[in-house]
């Protein structure tokens, strides 16, 4: 099974979630945390996940990856 990835990133004055490949986001919101909260939910629904997590200046903040990688 391939592995879902998310791309949490800033959408004007607010924040947006993004499924790789697919071109539309799938979380928006002001706040960061609560996209990043929203998107990691969506993530666990899938056997295999990541949520890319960016900074505002579009650097990488941090990776997160479900199930948990040991």
């Amino acid at each position: 099974m391939e592995r879902k990835i998310y791309h949490v990133t800033r959408n004007g004055h607010g924040w947006k979630s993004i499924l790789e490949n697919s071109g539309r986001a799938s979380v928006t919101g002001d706040h960061k945390s609560e996209v990043v909260d929203r998107t990691i939910a969506l993530a666990k629904g899938h056997a295999k996940s990541s949520v890319i997590i960016y900074k505002v200046d579009g650097t990488v903040h941090e990776e997160k990856h479900f199930p948990k990688v040991a």
